[in-house]
């Protein structure tokens, strides 16, 4: 069964040693996560009509998620 990206982090986070390196490797897997689990629900969304919002998935997340 496939995890979310939260579900991931926090047994990461529960079950690793904790340093600086180790927390910002694991924290940029789980951006990298969620970044698809909402670029593929994007998708889902255009594929199931709802073809309001004609950008990519990949420029719809940046428009809404991305903070940098």
């Amino acid at each position: 069964m496939k995890k979310t990206g939260v579900e991931w982090l926090f047994e990461q986070l529960w079950e690793t040693p904790k340093d600086k390196l180790t927390w910002n490797t694991i924290l940029s897997k789980a951006k990298e996560m969620e970044k698809e689990q909402i670029k593929n629900a994007h998708n889902e969304g255009y594929g199931s009509g709802y073809m309001d919002d004609l950008k990519s998935p990949e420029e719809y997340y940046n428009e809404n998620y991305k903070s940098e």
